[in-house]
Order: structure tokens, then C-alpha cells, then sequence
């Protein structure tokens, strides 16, 4: 039904939109779940950045779309421009799924719910442990807030000092005030406090963008020693699949996984908010897989 040569007057668009985002696999993802379910619509990627969003979102609107995908850099802004926030996109203070009822437009947040899922398909759980979460903007708040709500004993989150550590502080008061897991915010430049809190960490997790484009085979990571075989270590970044930090994970003997689990799962819960159907997660692997291997 998703075929370009089907796509008449009845077909029916949601976006996904941010910048940089013509590497993103989000859009063949979702176009063959559209195909794989039999409904009509069709999923294409736009170039969006902070300084466009606003018109963007009124688009939305305009051209009647079903909803759009939002990311970086625009997550943590574009509730602004909505009618409504779920409770969780609320909390988290992020968006990236946004759905329009009859020009009624409602941000979601699905992140932490894809990271949380996609950790719990691979058999890890982290629920009663401590993790370390380097990153503050809207990906990261969405899983430091999830895995609290889902029972993670303790989190500690490191960010530059840039404007996202004033967003990192405020979910660490949102987590110790609202969860019973216990938060704190620390300097990355504090290489000191980054060695010694993923040092008796379950889980070292990277939800910044580097590593992707333009910032490819960039890490935080000062070196291999911070790491050890015992330690989990995810990267929300996808493209490229290897990333330098999950290179540098590889080599310490870690357990490692990068974003495309993530990216399953919270495209699932996204798919599931414009359709009203769950996606077929089986025969979606199996196809990610062919793409990851071929790209």
C-alpha cells in the first residue's frame, strides 16, 4: 500500500522533522510498517531546524498531516507551538512525536519508552541499579525520567556546562522529588567524578549527538580506561551503527548496543499514536536488520 507508484489523492503524511535528518532511517522504518500493516501513508523527512519549526508545526496544520516526528535540535521547543502535551512529554519537558486531530495538535514524548523497551528486548534490566547518563537535552531527559519512573535505584547525569545543564539540574529536583530513585548532575569537564561514578555503574549510556553527523568519530569519552568488561554501555545514536564511543567499548570488552533498538521502539509507540495499530515488531527487526547490514 506504501509503494511510491500507489501514492494517490487519498494518501495521507506524517513528517519527521530537525536538522541535520537526511541520514535518518526513521522514514523507511515507518513507511515499511505502513506497507507491512496496508495503510496509506507515507513518511518523509524535512529539514527543520529551530529557526523554521514554528511555520513547520503551522503546516502541519495547513496541509492537514497526521502528525510528525520531531528531533534534535527541536524536541525541547516545539511544545510551544502545540495545542496539548501528554502528561509524560510534560514531565520530561521534550516532544518528538506530534499527532493532529482535526487540527489539534498533541506532543508526545515515546524516548525513554523506546530505550526502556529496547533494553528490555535485549534481557537488560536495570531496574534497582545505578546507571550514568552523559547528556541533558531532550533524548536524555526523555530516558534519565523514564528509567527513574520505571525503577532505576540511582542516576547520575554529566553535560557541558551549556545551556541543557540548567535542564539537567531541573530533572535531577523532577526526579528526586517525584520517583524514589536518587539524581545528580556533575560537570563533564570533571573528569575526576566522571571516572569514579561510572565506575560502580550498571549501565554508561550516550544520549548527546556525538558521534553522528557532523560529529562523527567524536566521543566525550577521554579514553578507554574509564570503561570496564562488565559494564553495559548504549549510544542513542544509530547512523553510523559504530560509533567512537562504542568503538572504544568494543575494544574494553563491554556489552554494547547503539540507537537502532531505541529507534524501534519508540517509532512502534509513534506508529501506534497516528494508526491506533501496533507494528509488527517480529518482521520489523528482521527488516532493520537487512537495512544495517546493507547500510
Amino acid at each position: 500500500m506504501n509503494d511510491k507508484s500507489m501514492i494517490s489523492g487519498y494518501t495521507e503524511l506524517v513528517g519527521l522533522m530537525a536538522y541535520p535528518i537526511r541520514h535518518s532511517n526513521s522514514p523507511a522504518m515507518q513507511n515499511e510498517a505502513f506497507r507491512r500493516a496496508g495503510i496509506d501513508c507515507v513518511q518523509l523527512a524535512f529539514e527543520v531546524d529551530n529557526s523554521t519549526l514554528k511555520d513547520a508545526v503551522q503546516g502541519i496544520r495547513a496541509l492537514k498531516l497526521r502528525g510528525s516526528n520531531v528531533s534534535m535540535p527541536n524536541k525541547t521547543v516545539v511544545g510551544q507551538y502545540l495545542d496539548k502535551l501528554s502528561p509524560e512529554a510534560e514531565l520530561i519537558g521534550s516532544v518528538n512525536t506530534i499527532v493532529n486531530d482535526n487540527g489539534i495538535l498533541t506532543g508526545y514524548c515515546t524516548d525513554g519508552i523506546g530505550y526502556m523497551a529496547s533494553l528490555n528486548d535485549k534481557g537488560i534490566d536495570i531496574r534497582g541499579k545505578k546507571i550514568t547518563v552523559v547528556g541533558a537535552g531532550g533524548a536524555a531527559t526523555a530516558i534519565q525520567i523514564q528509567a527513574a519512573l520505571d525503577g532505576v535505584a540511582e542516576i547520575s547525569i554529566f553535560n557541558v556546562k551549556d545551556k541543557f545543564f540548567e535542564v539537567g539540574e531541573e530533572t535531577v529536583c523532577k526526579i528526586n522529588s517525584k520517583t524514589s530513585c536518587r539524581a545528580a548532575i556533575y560537570d563533564l569537564a570533571d573528569h575526576e567524578a566522571l571516572r569514579r561514578e561510572i565506575a560502580d555503574s550498571f549501565l554508561l549510556a550516550n544520549a548527546t549527538g556525538l558521534g553522528m553527523k557532523p560529529y562523527e568519530g567524536i566521543t566525550w569519552l577521554p579514553d578507554i580506561s574509564y570503561l570496564r568488561p562488565e559494564l553495559i554501555v548504549t549510544d542513542t545514536v544509530y547512523a553510523p551503527r559504530m560509533t567512537k564511543f562504542l568503538e572504544m567499548a568494543k575494544e574494553a570488552g563491554c556489552r554494547y548496543m547503539n540507537g537502532h533498538g531505541m529507534m524501534l521502539f519508540q517509532g512502534a509507540a509513534a506508529f501506534k499514536l497516528w494508526t491506533g495499530r501496533e507494528m509488527d515488531i517480529e518482521h520489523m527487526k528482521e527488516w532493520l536488520g537487512g537495512i544495517m547490514e546493507n547500510g
